[in-house]
């Protein structure tokens, strides 16, 4: 490991094997604990320890059973023959993805991409500016690129009518009406275009969506508009958990407008226990896709796929994948709400480091019958400069599965750190001097 590395994180591996859920609790906390005592050693040297390493197995077993793909790796590998080109598995509570195949590759969302347009629309009614009961005029664009003349999939929302917000959102997300999302886009925004750059972008970025682009408010096509599966399933996590009175309107089966009655067109609806949303959508450049959720036993899974070739293949691929994670995975806690995960080291302050905790339990999916092989890693940049107060979020503790990140949660400081002396300070200054010398040094090399 060279210098730099060495800066960035210092890590200690661990064996075990554990059998009951509670104990498998209590070993990660004890690991917790000795890296606690690793780090302070490590600290005494003045250097940052940044990660936690963990190699944590049960069910008797040391094996890693795999259950992310990437690219061209076989699925047999991960107990899971997917069709789809692109595809991720969710489990909603703790985002701890239990499946993924090419998730990070950009497509065309086509009709799923109406999850952005009605996320801006919750959002801004959340803060108040926009209500319910505001009505939008359908336009003679609306009418013609999305309503009864274009042919798509629409609300037949009558030219020059007045529509309100809620009925809009109706047909948006019930009836898949691409009239509705234009209305709501001028509605708010003026015109579609500005509503796709400066809502639709801004917004996403904020969710930590990164490679999400807008051209439009309703996926129709059009080369501007791509989403990677991974991003549609972060978004339709933050609609489930953050919108939840505006998440109902995913599992209503049907909506009736201007006297034409549609059903929803998520066949999941009809077909699975517990299935209550999300999207489907079609184009020739994406092809056939879809975000699903059910709830099974307490448990909520997300799906998404997209590229299948017809729409039969998309209702099956969604249905088996939601069914093998359900069959397969159950939920183990890490580690306690404000229980003690580490340390980080502090600068200038009073004490030489300072405890982390989680707010929220850190829970991972894990396989049932198999192992699974766990990597925890405190995460954050430092040293923390002092003056710190409690509570202040610091870094995330990341924990990988079989290779692939499984779940990221934050991590906060427990404790208030004070400035110290003026000598403690020059000390820690000539301290982060000479590493970042070595630093420089090391990376010329």
């Amino acid at each position: 490991m060279s210098v730099a590395s060495a800066y960035s994180y210092c890590s200690h591996r661990f064996r075990l094997l554990e059998r009951s859920s509670q104990g498998f609790a209590m070993a990660f906390r004890l690991i917790s604990l000795r890296y606690t005592g690793f780090t302070a050693g490590v600290l005494v040297r003045g250097m940052i320890a940044a990660a936690l390493v963990a190699s944590l197995s049960w069910g008797g077993g040391l094996y890693a059973a795999n259950q992310s793909v990437q690219g061209a790796k076989k699925t047999e590998d991960v107990g899971f023959d997917g069709d789809a080109p692109t595809a991720i598995l969710i489990e909603a509570s703790s985002g701890s993805v239990l499946f993924e195949k090419n998730a990070d590759e950009l497509r065309a969302p086509s009709s799923m991409m109406k999850l952005m347009t009605a996320e801006v629309v919750f959002n801004a009614i959340k803060k108040g500016d926009v209500k319910l009961t505001d009505e939008y005029r359908i336009s003679e664009n609306a009418w013609r690129k999305g309503g009864a003349p274009s042919g798509t999939s629409t609300m037949f929302a009558a030219i020059n009518s007045k529509v309100s917000v809620d009925d809009l959102l109706h047909g948006a997300i019930i009836q898949s009406g691409n009239d509705a999302c234009i209305a709501l886009a001028e509605g708010i925004a003026g015109n579609e275009r500005i509503f796709a750059s400066d809502f639709m972008t801004k917004r996403a970025r904020e969710l930590g969506m990164t490679k999400s682009t807008f051209a439009n408010s309703n996926g129709l096509p059009d080369p501007g508009n791509k989403m990677t599966v991974r991003e549609l399933g972060m978004l339709a996590r933050h609609i489930i958990l953050d919108f939840p009175e505006f998440y109902k309107l995913f599992g209503e089966k049907e909506f009736t407008w201007n006297k034409i009655r549609q059903p929803n067109r998520n066949p999941l609806l009809n077909s699975m226990e517990g299935a209550d949303g999300l999207k489907t959508g079609y184009t020739k450049e994406g092809g056939y896709g879809m975000v699903g959720s059910a709830v099974q036993n307490g448990t909520r899974l997300i799906v998404v796929v997209n590229g299948l070739e017809d729409s039969e293949d998309r209702a099956t691929e969604a249905k088996k994948m939601l069914e093998w994670g359900f069959r397969n995975f159950e939920s183990r806690t890490l580690i306690a709400a404000d229980q003690p995960v580490g340390y980080a080291k502090v600068f200038g302050g009073d004490s030489r480091s300072v405890k982390l905790v989680a707010k929220e339990p850190v829970k991972v999916m894990v396989h049932k019958n198999g192992s699974d092989k766990l990597i925890a890693r405190i995460v954050y940049s430092g040293p923390v400069r002092a003056p710190i107060e409690a509570g202040q979020k610091v870094g995330v503790v990341r924990v990988w599965r079989s290779g692939a990140i499984a779940v990221e949660t934050p991590v906060y400081t427990a404790e208030a750190i004070g400035t110290g002396s003026t000598v403690r300070r020059a000390i820690d200054g000539a301290s982060e001097l000479v590493i970042g010398m070595f630093r420089a040094g090391a990376e010329k090399l």
